[in-house]
This record gives structure tokens, sequence and C-alpha cells, in this order.
């Protein structure tokens, strides 16, 4: 009798649950695709939609692709577009997709590979347009649209003027509500715009009504089923809104949840799942006096990963997602909680990035970088042309040193002066630019390399014969091209590599050098570039001390300049500047990259200050050993040559 009851059971379940299912599932979402056949030269796009359900048209002609119809709850657009500026014009096909999402109010055509939002996500209040079917054909034609299909499945593979889809108005307010309660059932499973984002499909809203006497308001985003009841987003509204706000005195906010739309066009950040919009109806307010406030609990962030307040800028193009930090200040409390301060009124959310930070005053630091290099080629230019004349005169063993160093440093400098140019003239010269740049700065870490082995000769090793110049030249100009030349081999290595600015997320700066976009050119910077600066500045650090030790009980020493130039030289010629490269990190990380930038750009500038004035100070000495070749007479003035 038992199991006669739970077969029952079973059936009468299995009979419930497909009326339910028949009684309330709603093919909500429109995903229409096709190849727009027109002529090559000027396309244009023509939006015209209004609120209403009557239904969409998508049409196309030689010149223009026009989207007409009432499927909006709120939006309302009547535009005509250039597609020129999106690179659409050069061929006669082009493939577009248009996505409908009537739960958000949201539609976004996807052409020529950019996404323009034509009608922005807001949270639905009322009735919408859901069940888009596709209507009666139209004419074949010699341009147009051919090979249109709905999810894939392929509607006619003639070339036809245009597609008509009708549709059911649905009261999407209720629906929302079902949905965010978990009670019913809508078919989401082909949704383009929500794949991955199927739990939270409905924005959800609050308003304030700011009355006469309005002193701010705090409002908190509504917890949907299964969510935690502590609010995810909480935002303070200052009474200076309600003096902007001249028209009206409602302020609505929507809440967005996973919503794929916000990370179009970000490839190495990421929105954080929760989005916030803040209006007031037909107005912009701009520039408040006392700024709104807006908290955001999330995911905990690591600290390697950078993340900033932004807020949706469409003054350069309204047709796609821009995120900016123009208008606000970040304030982090902690791993899991970002406060942000904006002046103004829009979409907001928190940007976090994926791979290594951004860099913050790129400008600032990327003119000092430039001034710099250039400053340094004409003083290491100098300063060959002054040891070349010294080298005549006398035979000291350094000069040779000196000389490789300098010549390295000139062209790293010329090169890093001139890699922003080149490399926006083709990634193929970039590619070789990189490699050349590679080159140059293992060069130059080799000649500081020998630079302190050199001192430790003169120092330590008084009475051994002194290496010949061309040992000197293999290590400083052959060794460091093999490493390079087998990364060239590999491949993938150089080329145009971006430096994310912190402040315009959407314009990184372009230079040529190791790509450090991929696991083989990350593991040759580390094996190449920074192993080798380890132990150059660790080995330029101890020599640093036992030059100290060698000459502090010396006459010379007792002057304030000749220690400040002994020790300040000596940290210039071994390289530790290129140290501060490890400090960038923690609340000194802004001090530590300016100072760093500084310092290792104007290097050629210092090394020619040290020499020029080192020779000032030995004609003010009587010049009294500038002659002497002599290894005991090298030693006994090695302040004056290696300081």
């Amino acid at each position: 009798m038992e199991p006669r009851l739970n077969i029952d059971l079973r059936v009468v379940s299995i009979l419930i649950i497909i009326l339910t299912t028949g009684s309330s599932e709603n093919d909500l979402y429109l995903e229409f695709c096709g190849t727009w056949r027109h002529g090559k030269g000027s396309l244009s796009l023509s939006v015209n939609l209004s609120p209403g359900c009557d239904g969409v048209s998508i049409s196309a002609n030689k010149t223009s692709l026009s989207i007409d119809g009432k499927i909006t709850a709120q939006c309302r657009r009547s535009d005509v577009v250039s597609l020129e500026q999106y690179g659409l014009g050069s061929q006669e096909d082009s493939y577009f997709c248009l996505y409908w999402e009537p739960l958000l109010d949201q539609l976004k055509l996807q052409v020529a590979g950019k996404n323009l939002t034509l009608c922005w996500p807001a949270s639905i209040q009322g009735s919408c347009c859901t069940d888009l079917s596709h209507g009666s054909n139209t004419p074949y034609a010699s341009y147009g649209i051919f090979g249109g299909s709905v999810r894939n499945d392929t509607l006619n593979d003639k070339i036809m003027t245009a597609y008509e889809f009708s549709g059911e108005s649905t009261d999407c307010k209720k629906l929302c509500d079902q949905l965010n309660q978990g009670s019913t059932q809508v078919n989401m499973v082909e949704n383009p715009l929500a794949a991955g984002y199927v739990k939270h499909p409905c924005a959800r809203s609050s308003e304030v009504v700011m009355k006469k006497d309005f002193r701010g308001f705090n409002v908190t985003s509504p917890a949907a089923k299964g969510e935690p009841a502590e609010p995810l987003i909480t935002v303070h509204i200052p009474p200076a809104l309600k003096q902007a706000a001249k028209n009206t005195s409602k302020v609505a906010f929507s809440f967005f949840k996973n919503n794929s739309l916000f990370q179009d066009g970000l490839e190495k950040v990421k929105i954080l799942n929760d989005v916030v919009e803040i209006n007031v109806e037909n107005e912009i307010i701009t520039d408040l006096p006392e700024p709104i406030r807006i908290g955001f609990h999330h995911d905990v962030v690591p600290k390697t990963h950078a993340r900033e307040c932004v807020s949706w800028d469409t003054r350069k193009d309204p047709l796609q997602v821009k995120w900016s930090v123009h208008g606000c200040k970040t304030h982090q409390h902690g791993p899991n909680y970002t406060e942000c301060i904006c002046n103004h009124l829009t979409y907001f959310s928190v940007l976090v990035q994926l791979e290594p930070r951004p860099v913050c005053h790129l400008l600032v630091l990327t003119s000092i970088t430039s001034l710099g290099c250039a400053v340094s080629v004409i003083s290491c230019i100098a300063l060959i042309i002054f040891l070349c004349k010294k080298s005549r005169r006398s035979k000291e063993q350094s000069t040779p040193v000196h000389l490789g160093l300098a010549i390295s440093l000139a062209l790293l400098n010329l090169l890093f002066f001139f890699t922003g140019v080149l490399a926006n003239v083709e990634e193929s010269v970039c590619t070789w630019v990189g490699a050349a740049l590679h080159y140059t700065l293992l060069s130059s870490f080799a000649w500081m390399g020998i630079e302190v082995f050199h001192t430790f000769w003169l120092v330590y090793m008084v009475f051994s014969p002194f290496p010949k110049p061309y040992v000197w030249n293999l290590l400083g100009f052959v060794l460091p091209a093999v490493p390079v030349i087998v990364l060239v081999i590999i491949g993938d290595i150089y080329g145009v590599r971006e430096v994310q600015p912190c402040d315009d997320l959407y314009n990184p700066y372009l230079m040529c050098g190791m790509t450090i976009t991929n696991h083989k050119a990350l593991l040759a910077h580390y094996f190449t570039n920074m192993t080798i600066l380890v132990v150059l500045v660790c080995s330029g650090t101890v020599m640093l001390f036992l030059v100290y030790r060698q000459i502090r009980t010396r006459d010379e020493w007792k002057q304030n300049r000749v220690a400040f130039l002994s020790i300040w030289g000596l940290s210039c010629l071994f390289g530790i500047t290129w140290g501060l490269t490890f400090l960038d990190f923690g609340p000194f990380s802004e001090f530590a990259l300016f100072l760093s930038c500084i310092l290792n750009s104007f290097q050629g500038f210092l090394l020619m200050l040290r020499f020029y004035m080192l020779e000032w100070i030995r004609k003010q000495a009587g010049g009294s050993g500038l002659g002497s070749t002599s290894s005991g007479s090298t030693r006994q003035h090695m302040l004056q040559e290696k300081s």
C-alpha cells in the first residue's frame, strides 16, 4: 500500500509542476542577430523608440540600419548616429545583434565588435513588453539583412529589408516581485545579457521626497530573498541636493545586481556586482557643494588589487559604457567596504583592478621621465666627450669602465624617450624597439655591476693584474645581448605595453617593451630584470659600505662636500638608486615612485655632474694624482677616482 501511495504522490507532483510551468513561464528576452549587407562609405544608425508594446522593426538599406518601435517602459530615444566612428564602412557586410531585456528596460546593439546601449537599464514600475515574436516577412532586396536569426534559430537566409516583431504587455513589476521571492519561473536560459547573472534579473528601486525642511536622508538597498539582512549599498543624500534640484523634489534610486552590461569594454578591470543609479527626473545634477556618500559592502578585495569609486560618464559617447573616476573620491574601510564621495548624480559602482594596480599621476611621471631622459642623453654625450679627452691625457684604468656606462645609459635614455612615440607607429616596429630597450637596460645594469667589481678590485686586489678593456666590453656590451636574442627567438615577449592610469582607465599609456601580458613575458621579466636588479642593488650596497670603511678616516672625508659626493656619486655609479623600485608599496609608495622616477631618469645627468664636480675639486686641490697610472697610486686616490 505504501509503495502505491508514493507513486501516486510522484504523479501528482509532476502534474503540478507541469501545470505551474505552463501557466507562469514567460519567454522574456529577445536576441536577434543578422548580417547587414550595405555599401562602402558613410553609414548611420537610426533609432526611434518610445514607450508602449506595439512591436519593433529592425530594417536596413544601403546606408542605414534602423530600429523603430514601441517596446520600452520608460526609455525614449530618437536619434541618428554616424557609424564611421565605430569603424564601419570599410566592408560591405557587418554582423550585428540586438538584445532586449524588458525587466530592465534595456536595449543594446552589438555591431562591429562595439556595444552600443540604446536604452540604459532602469527599474520597472509597471508593465513592460515581453514575448516578442517574429511577424510577417518583408520584401527581398539587394541591400538589407540576411541570415536573420533569433537565439541561433535562422528565420530567413535571404536578404530582407526588415524584420518585425510584436510583443505582449506584461505586469513586470509583479513579475519582478515574484522573481525576487523565487515563486515563479521565467525562461532566462538563453538570455544573452544575463548569462551567468540569472539570480537578480530585475532592479530594485526606492524613492525619496525632499520636503521643504529636508535635512538629508539615508537610503539602503532592499534585500531580496536569500540575501543577508545587512544592506549591500547605503546612500546618504545631503541637504544640498534640495537646493540643486529646481524642478522636482523626488530622488529615485535603482539598485542593480550582476548586470553584465556594466562590464562592457572592461578587460583588466571589473565592476563589482552592485551598481546604484541616483537621479532626479529630467535634471542633470553636478558639482554639489556637499557630496553624496555611497557605501558598498562587497566581497573581500586583496590589497594587491586597487579599487576606485567610478561613475558612468556619457559625455564622450552616450551610447557606450564609460566609467570614470572624475567627481568621486574613494575611501577604503577594510578589504570588504568602500565608501564613495561623489558630487554628481548618475550610475555609481566600485572598479577593481584584476591585474597589477594602475599608476596614479601618470602624466606627471611621464613628463618627469621624458625630461630626465632628454637631459641624461645630452649629459651622457658630454660625459663621453669628457672621458675620451681624459683618456688621451692619461691612461687611467677606470676610464674605459666609466665610458662603457656612459654609452649604455645614453642609448637607454634615448630609446626610452622615444618609446611612447614609436608605440603608436606599428606593432612590429615596437617589437624591435622593445627588444633594443631591454638590451640597453641589461647593458646598463651590466656596466653598473662592472663598476662595483672594478671598485672592489681597486680596494682589495691592488697588486693583481687589471683585466684588459676588451673583457669589460664583452661583459658590458656582448653578454646582455644573449638573453635578448633568446627571448626574440622564443617570441611573444616584446611589443606594445599598456600602462593603465588610475584617472583614465580607458586611455592607457602605450610604450614599447616587455608586454608582461602572458606567462612567458612575465617569467622573462622576473628572471632577466628583477633577478639582476636584486643582485646589483645588494652588491652595490655592500660595496658602498666597504668603501666607506676604507675612506672614512681620510682627511678628505672630513670635508662635507667630498663626503656627500663620495656617497652620492657611488650610489649612482653602482645603480643603488634602482633599488627604489622595490619600495613601491604601502603608504609611501607614491613617494618612492616619484623619487625613483626622478633619480633614475636623471641618472646620466647626475653622473656627469659627479665627474665634473670631482674634476673641479681636483683642480682646486692642485690636480695631484690626476695623471697617476700606478695601481698603488690609484688606490691612494680612490676617493677622487671612484667617489
